[in-house]
């Protein structure tokens, strides 16, 4: 084969594999919308991002994945995050008011009212003495448990620094709550119970809130097969 001919078929080679498909899996892993760093998981076609405004505030925005790219599908300007700002996840330390920055699941959702046939998020309705337990010695820490189930010291006082959170008393912060999937792993004094719920009428814990309206219709929104993401920074 001549010299030229050789040249004209690198040539046509290297178009090919520039213009071809990238392959299955090969998708960013990263992206960036309303400012806040999302790291996403494989099928992620759903993300909350929450960037941090001013003080405790923030805004909340769903976004969903189209042939045209990430588009804007909700948005409320007046979200909270905790009275101790932004920290990162891993250096989160719990009882600190602090609200982890990063990326995470939304697994699945618990909250006041019976299950809604509009939701497709696995979902538990609040019982008498169910508690979400933030107890260090216990080996249900940050877990969902019922005080009749033991393994926690649920008696404690909400002023201990091992008091866990009795979920009857958040009626109106609970009344949909979907759980992040941060300290997934139980490390001890991380911080318990994070997630994403109604405003209260202030700075949260380290939770993230928004109002009412925007909760109620992401519960109908949030699909576990698009494997939904939180995403929270500034």
């Amino acid at each position: 084969m001549n010299r030229p001919i050789r040249l004209l078929l690198a040539l046509v080679v290297a178009a090919a594999v520039l213009l071809a498909p990238a392959p299955a899996g090969a998708e960013r892993t990263e992206i960036r919308l309303d400012g806040v760093d999302v790291r996403l998981r494989d099928g992620t076609r759903q993300v909350v991002t929450v960037n941090r405004t001013a003080g405790y505030h923030a805004r909340v925005t769903l976004w969903a994945l189209t042939g045209d790219g990430w588009e804007q599908r909700m948005r409320a300007t007046d979200g909270r995050i905790g009275y101790g700002g932004l920290v990162p996840g891993h250096r989160r330390r719990q009882n600190t008011g602090t609200t982890p920055s990063g990326t995470y699941d939304l697994p699945w959702a618990f909250g006041m009212h019976a299950r809604d046939d509009a939701w497709d998020l696995p979902y538990r309705k609040v019982r008498r003495g169910d508690f979400w337990v933030q107890d260090n010695a216990s080996p249900h820490y940050n877990r969902y448990r019922n005080q009749r189930q033991g393994g926690f010291r649920w008696w404690l006082p909400s002023s201990a620094a091992n008091a866990s959170e009795r979920l009857t008393d958040y009626r109106s912060q609970y009344e949909w709550s979907i759980v992040m999937s941060f300290n997934r792993g139980q490390v001890r004094h991380r911080g318990a119970g994070i997630f994403l719920h109604v405003n209260g009428s202030g700075a949260t814990a380290g939770c993230v809130s928004a109002p009412r309206w925007y909760i109620a219709r992401l519960m109908k929104r949030l699909d576990p097969d698009h494997r939904p993401v939180i995403a929270i920074g500034r």
